[in-house]
C-alpha cells in the first residue's frame, strides 16, 4: 500500500490563515508585522526564495521591506544596513538570504542580527538557546518538518530518528527538535559507515543531504515516516529540469508509512514558519513595549 502524502501545501495555507488573523490582530493595535530582507548579488536561485518570502508577507498581511545589494558589494554597506534595522523598532525580522559572495563573513553577517530579530535562528545565541530547551528563534525549515510530523500525530517519543545531514541550517537543529520530543536520534553524513544499516532502523527518516533521490526505497524501514528536505534540478535524462528531493520518492512511497513530496512537502513550510517567526517576534516587542 503507497505511503500517506504529507502535504506542505495545504498545511502550509492552514498555518498562513492563522497567521493572517494574528497579524490583523497587531497591525489593528498599531504593530504591524514587518520583515526585512536583504539580497546580496544576483543569484537566481536566491532571488526567487526572497521573491516567494516577499509574497507570503503581503498574503498574511505581514510588512516586508527589501534591500538589493550588487555581488560586489562591500561588506561593510550591508553591516551599516543590519544595524540601521537592529535599531528600527517597527522591524521585527531581519534576514539576510544565503549563499553571500565569497569576499563576506557569513558568520559576522549572521551574528550583527540581533537575537530578537533574528527570525531565521542562525544566530549563534538562538542555536545555544534551542540547545538548552529555552525560549529561541528555530530555524524554519526544521521547525517545518516538526509541524509536519504534528499534523500526522507522528508518535515521536521512543522513536528511532535518523537524520541524514549534519548542516547548521537542517541537520543539527533537526537532531537537537527530534531529542527535544523524545526521539532516539542518530545523525548520518558523509563518513558515515554501512549508512543503510541506520535508515533501515530508522522510524523517522530526514533526508536533508543535497544529493538528488540519494535515499532509495531499499533504504527505507517498511512504516516509516520519510521527510525529504532536499530540493535538487535534474540535470540529465528525460526528466532535466524537474525538481525532486533526496529521496527517490517513486520507490520509497511503495515502502514508508508516509512521506513529503517534493515539491510540494517541506518547502512551502519552510517560509510559513519564518512568517511565523516574524509574527512572534512582533507580538514579544508589542508586549515589551506596555512593560
Amino acid at each position: 500500500m503507497p505511503a500517506r502524502i504529507i502535504d506542505g501545501n495545504a498545511l502550509s495555507a492552514k498555518l498562513r490563515g492563522e497567521l493572517a488573523t494574528k497579524a490583523a490582530a497587531l497591525t489593528a493595535q498599531g504593530t504591524q508585522p514587518c520583515l526585512a530582507v536583504i539580497l546580496v548579488g544576483g543569484d537566481p536561485a536566491s532571488a526567487v526564495y526572497v521573491r516567494n518570502k516577499v509574497a507570503g508577507c503581503e498574503k498574511a498581511g505581514i510588512k516586508s521591506l527589501k534591500f538589493e545589494y550588487p555581488q560586489d558589494a562591500a561588506p561593510a554597506d550591508v553591516l551599516g544596513k543590519i544595524a540601521e534595522l537592529n535599531a528600527d523598532p517597527s522591524v521585527h525580522g531581519i534576514l539576510v538570504q544565503l549563499p553571500l559572495p565569497k569576499h563576506f563573513d557569513e558568520k559576522a553577517v549572521l551574528e550583527a542580527i540581533k537575537v530578537e530579530k533574528d527570525v531565521d535562528g542562525f544566530h549563534a545565541e538562538n542555536v545555544g538557546r534551542l540547545s538548552q530547551g529555552q525560549e529561541a528563534f528555530i530555524p524554519c525549515t526544521p521547525n517545518g518538518v516538526m509541524e509536519m510530523l504534528k499534523s500526522i500525530e507522528a508518535p515521536l517519543r521512543g522513536a528511532e530518528a535518523v537524520v541524514i545531514g549534519r548542516s547548521n541550517i537542517v541537520g543539527k537543529p533537526m537532531a537537537m527538535l527530534l531529542t527535544a520530543a523524545g526521539a532516539t536520534v542518530t545523525v548520518c553524513h558523509s563518513g558515515t559507515r554501512d549508512l543503510n544499516f541506520h535508515t533501515r532502523r530508522a522510524d523517522i527518516l530526514v533526508a536533508a543531504i543535497g544529493k538528488p533521490k540519494f535515499v532509495t526505497g531499499d533504504m527505507v524501514k517498511p512504516g516509516a515516516i520519510v521527510i525529504d528536505v532536499g530540493i535538487n534540478r535534474l540535470q540529465d535524462g528525460p526528466d532535466a529540469g524537474k525538481l525532486c528531493g533526496d529521496v527517490d520518492f517513486d520507490s520509497a512511497k511503495e515502502v514508508a508509512g508516509a512521506i513529503t513530496p517534493v515539491p510540494g512537502g517541506v518547502g512551502p513550510m519552510t517560509i510559513t514558519m519564518l512568517l511565523v517567526n516574524t509574527v512572534v517576534s512582533a507580538e514579544r516587542a508589542l508586549a515589551k513595549s506596555r512593560g
